[in-house]
């Protein structure tokens, strides 16, 4: 079986289900998304009620990011919103991104087979704001449904590269005279389109015919924005999904080539959409046009100015950047290529591309800087950006640019912070390519919200690696080779800021037989977190070679950190190992206890009694040690507490749970272990804490 995306009509039980799901619920349309294995993409397979391409900005996303439907599958609960008000309080950057009047439920689907994934349900406005418990049934019974479909799949569904559409009912004949209907829509004077649900023409008539200037066969079975090019742009999009949305209706002037204004009007409802079609009217009174602005209005305009500064403030590094400029700057744009660059002294340097061969951007790559060589330099060194409609355009201004592609028209634009270039974007197109005033009076915003993006995104990259290279200098750089003694470490900094913190651990040998292991947690998730982690890192060190007990090495870290006046706590938990005895002693300074794996698989969490945590200056302290059995083939695990703190739940059942994985997971080998505890625990996808995890495995009996 192949993917549900791809079945031809007559197979195709998901769209029969989600069709189901849609008559059942009233709703207005509803889609069926899935999350690829590796969970950074989410994907839309199936939509019904609404054309598809109408939805094309909404076919995937990541997986990852904040939404709606990332909440709702993540969580496994049922996400209602009510209004397009309440979407930008919960979800402010999904409202940017879908600015339209709706209400919708995301159900997810449960025991799935061999996927994840959610059922969308919406509804146009005016509906109740509240959900009942009968159409909170009916839109849970959908989803179980959809489930039970997905589960009977031979392999897992394939997200596919176009969504499949599915009408939510089959069609139904007018009780009305068909060619009485016809008779009155060609009297008319306008034009008059009908789309069905899929956005495809089914009636064009006469007048339409003459205004749009194409013959009724080249419209009829398309898409308007397929046969009409003229149509497919982001002005025309934005109100035909404003009228899908809403059920309003929605007027806009649009230029049919090369200076012919129409006024077109969309209704829709539930059976599909038709488009009026008349002169502009300011043109057929006072025989002017409308100015080049019309072909993309204003609020079309912030509109998109809006989803893209949304999306630009929640980039981190450069990759991001240059990785949502090439996503959705390049559609929105209808561009085929783009480069973006650094400036350096006298030198382009390429950062990133799109649409390009690697051996032309290694041949563009390091250019000079040269404002009349090139007009990336030009654009960099003046500030203003420079458009080219063709190939000739460009040869007659920059005969000495290297033309090293096929493209036919650019755009090159600078990207300026406070007032000084820091690199610059080039859009590219396969074809010829006339930049409209409205074009221009966009691009040239946006290049600035992108260079404030790809300034910050800088500072972060470097702020990222000076980080980086501190955690990687005070944390062991590989553990020592204990003879009897297999071992694995693991360390994941939290999820948010600057991948920095004070978790740390530690193996030491002592002697031949003997070996210290230390894990610890300092309060904070900054350079100072870190640089204290690592003084805490050397006291250890020095005591515990120096031969004091597990108590005496904490009791002793603890005064120094007393000395040093830190002002921040530090939990740790100490274990010495004697291998020739079998045995290990732990203390602990307020750490979460280690978990204990025998070698019948039963995994427990340690009774212990930890002290109070280090540099909490309270003076003199006890900590006791406790000491147990370590035979070989049994598994000792110490961690920090962002592998087991969830918010909402006591850490004694996480504990336990993590516990119950330990032993489910006996037939790992330490490495891949030590993997799966880190990466396949419910808090570790978007964990707020960092997380520090050591494993200790005898092999075998030391010698005396």
């Amino acid at each position: 079986m192949t993917g549900f995306g791809e079945q031809p009509d007559a197979v195709d039980p998901l769209g029969a289900a989600l069709a189901a799901a849609v008559r059942r619920t009233g709703a207005r349309f509803g889609g069926v998304y899935l999350v690829d294995p590796d969970e950074s993409v989410m994907g839309l397979v199936t939509l019904c009620g609404v054309p598809v391409d109408a939805f094309a900005p909404w076919w995937r996303s990541a997986f990852g990011a904040p939404g709606p439907m990332q909440d709702s599958i993540r969580n496994e609960r049922l996400v209602w919103v009510s209004s397009l008000e309440e979407l930008a309080r919960l979800y402010p950057r999904a409202a940017a991104n879908l600015p339209y009047q709706l209400a919708f439920a995301v159900a997810p689907f449960r025991q799935v087979r061999h996927c994840r994934g959610a059922l969308l349900l919406a509804w146009p406005p005016g509906r109740t704001p509240l959900l009942s418990l009968s159409e909170r049934g009916r839109i849970a019974f959908s989803a179980q449904r959809i489930a039970r479909v997905l589960s009977a799949a031979v392999r897992p569904p394939v997200i596919p590269e176009r969504p499949r559409f599915v009408p939510p009912r089959p069609e139904e004949p007018t009780p009305q005279s068909a060619s009485a209907a016809v008779g009155l829509v060609e009297r008319l004077p306008q034009g008059t389109l009908a789309l069905d649900l899929a956005g495809q023409i089914t009636y064009v008539n006469t007048a339409a015919v003459e205004l749009l200037g194409k013959p009724a066969e080249q419209l009829l079975g398309t898409q308007p924005s397929q046969s009409l090019p003229w149509l497919d742009n982001i002005t025309y999009m934005d109100a035909y999904r404003t009228a899908l949305s809403s059920y309003e209706s929605v007027a806009l002037p649009v230029l049919r080539p090369p200076d012919q204004w129409l006024d077109l009007r969309l209704h829709a409802d539930d059976s599909g959409t038709s488009i009026l079609v008349t002169p502009h009217r300011s043109s057929t009174a006072l025989g002017t046009q409308p100015s080049n602005g019309a072909a993309a209005s204003p609020e079309s305009r912030i509109h998109l100015l809006m989803v893209l500064a949304a999306a630009l403030t929640e980039t981190v590094g450069v990759q991001d950047v240059v990785d949502l400029v090439a996503d959705q700057v390049l559609p929105a744009f209808g561009a085929h290529g783009m480069i973006m660059s650094a400036a350096d002294p006298d030198r382009i340097r390429i950062i990133g591309y799109r649409g390009y061969a690697p051996d032309v951007i290694e041949r563009l790559d390091g250019l000079p800087m040269d404002a009349d060589l090139t007009p990336a330099g030009r654009a960099m060194a003046t500030g203003m950006s420079l458009f080219f409609a063709d190939r000739e355009e460009l040869a007659h201004l920059y005969p000495k640019a290297p033309q090293l592609t096929h493209k036919q028209a650019w755009a090159f634009l600078p990207l300026l912070s406070s007032g000084s270039p820091i690199g610059g974007l080039l859009l590219a197109y396969n074809d010829p390519h006339r930049f409209t005033a409205a074009e221009r009076s966009l691009i040239t915003p946006l290049a600035g919200l992108i260079a404030q993006a790809l300034d910050r995104a800088r500072l972060y990259d470097a702020k990222h690696g000076l980080a980086h290279a501190l955690q990687q200098t005070l944390l062991p750089h590989a553990l020592p080779t204990v003879t009897g003694l297999d071992v694995a470490a693991r360390y994941l900094p939290a999820s948010h800021g600057m991948n920095l913190g004070g978790d740390f651990y530690d193996l030491i040998r002592l002697t031949d037989t003997t070996a210290a292991a230390v894990i610890g947690d300092v309060q904070g998730h900054d350079m100072s977190a870190a640089a204290l982690m690592g003084l805490v890192r050397m006291a250890v060190h020095s005591h515990a070679t120096a031969g004091a007990t597990p108590e005496q090495v904490l009791t002793r870290t603890d005064r120094d950190l007393a000395d040093l006046n830190a002002s921040r706590f530090v939990s740790c938990l100490y274990a010495h190992l004697d291998l020739a005895h079998q045995q290990v002693s732990l203390a602990s300074a307020g750490h979460p206890p280690p978990l204990l794996r025998h070698p019948d698989n039963r995994a427990h969490a340690v009774a212990i009694r930890p002290g109070p945590p280090l540099g909490i200056g309270l003076g003199t302290h006890s900590y006791p040690v406790t000491t147990l059995p370590l035979r070989p083939g049994a598994l000792l695990a110490l961690y920090t507490d962002g592998l087991v703190e969830i918010p909402g739940i006591d850490i004694a059942q996480t504990i336990a749970d993590l516990a119950d994985r330990l032993g489910e997971w006996s037939g790992l080998p330490l490495h891949q272990l030590v993997d799966s505890l880190v990466h396949h625990t419910p808090q570790a996808s978007q964990h707020t804490d960092d997380i520090a995890v050591l494993l200790l495995q005898p092999n075998c009996v030391a010698e005396l």
